[in-house]
Formats: structure tokens, sequence, C-alpha cells
């Protein structure tokens, strides 16, 4: 047989195709770029403006970014009134994390609180915050963070009740108390849980102790999300306001 027939009988990529392919590299090529560099930031204890880009989701991981609005409201509700003795967690919500990180970097560094991450993919521990989490195993964490933390936000990667209740027990595990800020206690949680709406009976039975209920803030997610999302918190704000439970 020639070498003409041999190379006939390769398949040869469409125009379209091969365009398509060559976007696709170049674009992994760019993201990859945007990591290194955030990488190289994070370990130079880098303040300026911090974004997301770098962190393409992994739809399999159930990873769903929150959009720029969203993720700064979270963030101001979770560092309003907060002090240099004020501990935030953060967990399974990284776009939080990181608008947090940047309305910090706009104070003064004597009278920031202490932010942790709790998270299970590992590209963020380019951030020296990170703490790796797992939900299956809701309680292996380092032991110095048990009871540890006056406000947490949480978003569980799936809407399940196997994910959700573990989730609940790694804040129980993290809270400092389990009252809410009704009680008037001096060290309430402040607490918020952004996740699907067919969760809401049980997150408010998870949770039913601090307080929590349903607020008519809807987070909203940069890439769109099929699932009606919803953020329930144990205190109301200038951002939302309970609604009555049916």
């Amino acid at each position: 047989m020639s070498s003409i027939e041999d190379d006939d009988d390769i398949p040869q990529l469409s125009a379209d195709t091969l365009a398509a392919l060559q976007g696709f590299y170049a674009e992994r090529d760019t993201k990859q770029k945007q990591f290194e560099d955030l990488k190289a930031k994070a370990e130079k204890e880098f303040e300026g403006k911090l974004s997301m880009e770098a962190f393409t989701e992994d739809w399999n991981a159930s990873q769903f970014w929150y959009n720029g609005e969203t993720a700064t409201i979270l963030a101001q509700q979770l560092l309003e009134g907060a002090t240099s003795e004020t501990t935030i967690a953060v967990v399974s919500a990284p776009t939080a994390f990181v608008q947090i990180k940047n309305i910090l970097a706009e104070q003064d560094p004597a009278s920031r609180p202490q932010v942790t991450l709790l998270e299970f993919d590992e590209r963020f521990a380019v951030f020296k915050e990170f703490v790796k989490y797992d939900f299956e195993h809701p309680t292996r964490l380092p032991v110095e963070l048990k009871g540890s933390f006056d406000r947490i936000i949480c978003d569980p990667p799936f809407l399940s009740q196997d994910c959700q209740t573990k989730a609940a027990l790694t804040v129980r595990w993290l809270a400092r108390s389990w009252t809410s800020p009704g009680s008037h206690e001096a060290n309430s949680l402040r607490f918020i849980s952004c996740t699907g709406e067919r969760m809401k009976n049980l997150i408010l039975k998870l949770y039913s102790k601090i307080g929590i209920r349903t607020t008519d803030f809807e987070p909203k997610h940069a890439k769109g999300l099929s699932n009606e999302f919803r953020c329930y918190a144990n205190f109301e704000c200038s951002a939302w306001k309970w609604i009555a439970e049916e």
C-alpha cells in the first residue's frame, strides 16, 4: 500500500473543528497563566484586587461561582461590625472568601478579622487561609478550629440530605456559640446558608436552634444556575429581610 493511500486513511479535522480545538487550548493556557499569576501574588502577600477568573468552575464537583454583586453582599454582611477579634469561617463558598479578601485589602491590617476558608478544591491552597475540607468527614479538621468562629457562611456543594446534614455538623463544630443574634448573648453566632430552595425544610430544621429563616435575598451565579437558589440567615440586615414562612 502506498504512503498516499495511508494518508487517505488518516481522519482529518475540519477547519471549524480545528479552530474550536485551538480555541479550547488557548483558553486553557490563558486560565493556567491567570492561576500561576494569582499563586505568585498570593505567595507575596499580594494586597490588590483578586478575581475568580483564575479558578475555572468544575461542574462535576458542583462548583458554581456567585456573580460579583452576590459575592459582595455576602462578604459585606459577614464583615459588618467586625473587628480584629472577630473570626469568620467560609465553608465551601470560595467566591465569598475572595470578595472578603478584596474588601479587607482596603482596611488597616491591624483591624482585620481572622478569616478561614474551608474548601475541598486544593487550588485555593494558594491562600494562607485555606484549610482542606471534605464534607464526607465533617469534623476532620485542625482541632484548633473547634468552637472558634463568630460568623459562618456555608454553601454545601450538593443538594442532598446527606451533604446538607454533614455540612451542618461542620458548622456546629466550628461555631463558638449555638445561639442566634436575637438572643442578645455576647457570643451569639451570625450564620448564613446559601443553597437550593428545595433544601428549605431541612435547613430550617438543622439550624432551628440558632433562629435561621428564609430571606428575600436571592443569590445569583456568574453563569446562571437551573436550580432555585436561596439565602437563609439567622439575622436581618440592610441587604435582606426575613420572609413569612408558609
